[in-house]
């Protein structure tokens, strides 16, 4: 199945083409302003602007825009047309919601209320695109443990195409194919918004209703899976038949629960999470959907933290995708982007300082034969602050091969001895690190076509117990990313865990009274 990833990395060939009919079209709306008729009788004198700032400090931070904006114009009004507002002006007026503005109350009579109108659109104007079309969040994304830059929009161009009397913003809206999908998804939960959700639960004693039991519980949860399209059927009966298994394994599959068809407590509890709850979600992530860049390279290796989960990318197509371990909470897997260029079989692993410190020399302390019990060896540094380094073998904490991607943050993927791990639901147990399912599969396929590295070769390398570096001949991009809820390419919405309290900070800001 296709998931978040045909879209977080750029889609199909057809969203391409997409996008740049959409940056043609956009080009060409500006153009339509780049015209030596002039627009407006009317006109701003040089010290218009600047007595309007002093007069509202509010719009400062937008006032060089608003003096590159006039001078190109060289002054002209953009929302006027002699003493009537433009019909883009009327539009913008609907569209933002702006106060003041209706059609019986417009201050335009005289030529210092004109001028005062026709600069507030305009500074309001840019603090609206700022909003819609680069995000609501305006503070350092780094803030939220996002390093990947935020994607810029030219909202001077936009503001062009506006007064050049053109309201088809479509050009500049997010380009994004998660944003679109989830703001239809949007639309068709907020109908759910105000219908009674209360919580649904087993009978006293009960631990969990299997395939082919009977519970009167299960006439409410066949209503509610009803009205999240996870179940078609009318049918009212308390009983966990066929054709309800498959209802409760949709919704198992969309919120990352083992899709065994047991209604059980993590089914309920993802289950009694009311609509409401479910839309903050939505607005959080088409936040983040809109920082993201509009064009991706092909190719890529994408993760997402919440999913626990891989994607690899041949060209725009996902080649297959492999479950993952990421970071706990306390030491968790940092947002950025990056590119994959080395491939080491049989790695070292040379051990943070903070492991060291706060595991290893503890565990020293009580057992003097630690380092030779665990193919340890000191490297170098201090008695206080060692440097210890890890051998190869079939105990090594990075298993048999890691992925290189070299970053600040001193994160890579890596296979792990600990398989075990990889069977559970939620999967945030590492140290920062990224462990892999599948890591042999992927050492294959990133591989595939150097010959000197034949399958049969890579699995012995990383069986042979000294460390080998193979540098890429095409390195691959990498996204580590967090979604907690996106739409797949069949139209199905998924939701995640919080896992880190990205969403619940996200939201204090985006929806703070």
């Amino acid at each position: 199945m296709a998931t978040l990833a045909a879209g977080c990395l750029g889609g199909t060939g057809g969203e391409r083409a997409e996008r740049a009919e959409r940056a043609e079209k956009a080009s060409r709306v500006s153009a339509v302003f780049e015209t030596p008729e002039p627009y407006s009788a009317r006109t701003l004198d040089t010290t218009d602007l600047a007595q309007f700032i002093t007069r509202h400090p509010d719009y400062r931070a937008d006032s060089a825009r608003m003096a590159d904006f006039y001078a190109r114009r060289d002054r002209q009004f953009a929302w006027f047309v002699r003493d009537s507002l433009t019909a883009s002006a009327d539009a913008f007026i609907v569209l933002s919601g702006l106060k003041g503005y209706d059609a019986d109350e417009r201050p335009v009579g005289c030529d210092s209320c004109a001028m005062e109108s026709e600069l507030t659109l305009t500074a309001e104007f840019f603090r609206f695109a700022a909003r819609k079309y680069g995000g609501h969040f305006t503070q350092d994304l780094r803030d939220l443990d996002w390093f990947i830059p935020r994607a810029k929009r030219d909202i001077a161009q936009l503001m062009d195409s506006l007064a050049a009397g053109t309201m088809d913003l479509s050009a500049y809206e997010p380009l994004h194919p998660q944003y679109k999908l989830l703001r239809d998804a949007f639309r068709h939960l907020s109908a759910l918004s105000d219908v009674a959700w209360p919580e649904l639960a087993l009978r006293e004693g009960a631990r969990s209703i299997k395939p082919g039991d009977s519970a009167q519980v299960l006439v409410d949860i066949r209503e509610r899976l009803r009205l999240l399209s996870d179940l078609a059927s009318l049918d009212s009966a308390p009983m966990l038949d066929s054709m309800l298994v498959t209802s409760v394994q949709r919704f198992q599959e969309r919120h990352g629960l083992a899709t065994d068809g047991v209604i059980g407590p993590a089914f309920l509890r993802e289950l009694n999470v009311p609509p409401a709850v479910r839309l903050r979600t939505l607005l959080v992530n088409m936040e983040r959907m809109r920082w993201l860049p509009e064009t991706q390279p092909a190719n890529a290796l994408l993760v997402n933290i919440p999913e626990f989960r891989l994607h690899v990318f041949e060209g725009d197509t996902e080649a297959f995708s492999m479950r993952i371990v990421v970071g706990a909470a306390a030491t968790h897997t940092v947002i950025f982007a990056d590119t994959l260029t080395q491939v080491v079989m049989s790695p070292t692993w040379t051990l943070p300082m903070s492991i060291t410190r706060g595991e290893i020399l503890p565990a020293i302390a009580k057992n003097p034969n630690y380092l030779r019990e665990h193919n340890m060896e000191i490297v170098g540094g201090t008695k206080a602050a060692p440097v210890i380094r890890q051998k190869p073998g079939p105990n090594n904490a990075l298993g048999r091969v890691k992925f290189l991607f070299p970053n600040r943050f001193a994160i890579y993927m890596h296979d792990t001895p600990a398989r075990g791990i990889f069977a559970l639901e939620q999967r945030a147990f590492s140290h920062g690190c990224i462990r892999l399912a599948e890591p042999t599969a992927l050492a294959e396929y990133l591989l595939r076509d150097d010959p000197d590295w034949t399958p049969d070769r890579i699995r012995q390398v990383m069986l042979g117990g000294r460390e080998t570096t193979v540098n890429l001949s095409q390195p691959r991009p990498v996204f580590i990313l967090y979604f907690t809820a996106w739409v797949t390419s069949e139209g199905v919405l998924n939701f995640r865990d919080d896992v880190y309290g990205h969403d619940r900070t996200l939201a204090d800001e985006l929806f703070r009274s």
